[in-house]
């Protein structure tokens, strides 16, 4: 048996966010962290996108519609 340590990959429209090690381990202040870079992001909906080439990749999806 291999255990293979996945690393977490947040990204956003396309962009691999940065991941504080201070703040890995809490989703909450990460995603407070990552809406100081782009402010979208409070608003997007959060989105497991699965395993890609070695990384657990997780995506802030904005919402789409109409305002009203």
């Amino acid at each position: 048996m291999q255990i293979d340590h996945l690393t977490r990959t947040y990204r956003y429209d396309g962009i691999d966010l940065p991941v504080p090690p201070h703040l890995a381990q809490d989703p909450a202040a990460l995603r407070a962290y990552h809406a100081t870079l782009y402010p979208a992001i409070l608003n997007a909906e959060t989105v497991d996108a699965g395993v890609v080439g070695g990384a657990h990749v997780t995506e802030y999806r904005r919402a789409v519609g109409t305002k009203g």
